[in-house]
């Protein structure tokens, strides 16, 4: 039988749920921010352990807006990882920024601490650094702080693929200015269609964001600051509301998965092919993420996708490759890891819904690959 990368319909149950939410916020009338919208921020404070989240309308806005906060514009400098989704790039560029980039480390493919000194030290207007919670692994938190803190930068996580990791027993998305979440649907918190967040223990911050989701607006048609509609549906909120509740068994349950994957890898003798991802504090496991001879990493992905079974490579293309960067003259030697990390990488079924049988069956088919290759 087929074995998806990933289903989002296995929890029937949990769709009732939010079939029915969505028609009470229907019949309520009341579509745009509210108290839908204000109970899920609050719902998300006290998971996340933050003092303020807003709701917003997409991961990429997540990041877009503490920017925009910031003042962040022409001429100025963001430092942020060179292996990641675009959109830790692109809202940089979206503002007229220069995105300053910096290699990974070798073991969880976040950013790399001491290359992070580095650019920094070579910086003419460092305004601020991105961090990326990649594929569920927290980035060293306590020493890229150190680093923005000794260069007068503030800190902006990207958690988009981070709900539910802990870093030293804690929740992340307090430890910098801000944090930026994405609820995309095939986030393990995943709305019904886009949206994000962003947390914040600022509250002057946290203030100012608010004013400028809804076009900088105190009150209707008073406008304090320039802004832009970045905002979240009910609709959407209302769907969250009833995924976060299940949110802890859903990190539990792919953490359960990762193990998984890890007997059955070392019974099939494929730990000397594969590297697999290396478990932390609380590995969420956004993506499972594979790391194999570059040589064998396409024909594998062929191999798996002509038996049925869902595969993926992220990142195939690093940032200093993107044609939309090239005006940066970045060279390919300054990123070997990231380079590496974008050969070797695939990505197999991890979602919370995903059977032990079906894992068996994606390990299986790797085993004959490498058997036959």
């Amino acid at each position: 039988m087929p074995v998806p990368l990933i289903d989002l319909t296995r929890n029937q149950a949990q769709l009732a749920e939010i079939e029915a939410a969505v028609v009470r916020v229907v019949r309520s009338g009341g579509y745009i921010l509210g108290p839908e919208v204000e109970n899920f921020e609050s719902e998300l404070t006290q998971y996340l352990g933050c003092k303020h989240a807003l709701s917003l309308s997409s991961g990429t806005d997540a990041l877009l807006l503490p920017l925009m906060a910031l003042g962040i514009t022409h001429g100025d400098e963001v430092v942020l990882p060179n292996y990641s989704f675009f959109a830790t790039a692109g809202v940089v560029a979206r503002l007229g920024a220069t995105p300053v980039f910096v290699d990974s480390e070798p073991t969880f493919k976040n950013i790399d601490p001491q290359r992070l000194d580095e650019a920094l030290k070579k910086c003419k207007r460092p305004k601020a650094v991105i961090g990326v919670h990649l594929f569920g692994s927290a980035f060293d938190v306590d020493e890229v702080l150190k680093i923005c803190n000794a260069h007068s930068v503030p800190l902006i996580e990207d958690a988009a693929q981070a709900i539910g990791t802990k870093y030293q027993g804690r929740m992340l998305g307090g430890y910098g200015l801000c944090a930026g979440w994405s609820t995309f649907p095939t986030k393990n918190f995943g709305g019904i269609g886009d949206g994000g967040f962003l947390t914040t223990n600022d509250s002057d911050f946290f203030e100012k964001c608010r004013l400028m989701r809804n076009h900088g607006m105190a009150e209707q048609y008073l406008h304090h600051m320039i802004g832009g509609n970045f905002r979240m549906d009910a609709l959407q909120a209302a769907a969250l509301r009833v995924k976060l509740h299940s949110m802890e068994a859903v990190t539990e349950t792919r953490r359960q998965n990762a193990a998984k994957y890890r007997e059955l890898f070392a019974k099939a003798n494929l730990l000397e092919w594969a590297e697999l991802p290396v478990d932390m504090d609380r590995h969420a496991y956004h993506q499972f993420v594979l790391h194999v001879p570059k040589d064998e990493r396409d024909n594998a992905i062929a191999h798996l996708r002509q038996q049925g079974i869902g595969c993926a490579v992220y990142y195939p293309v690093p940032f200093h490759r993107q044609p939309c960067f090239a005006y940066l003259g970045c060279d390919g030697k300054d990123f070997p890891v990231a380079e590496e990390a974008s050969l070797r990488s695939l990505a197999l079924p991890i979602f919370q819904g995903l059977t032990e049988a079906e894992q068996i069956d994606v390990v299986g088919t790797l085993s004959r690959f490498v058997r036959d290759a």
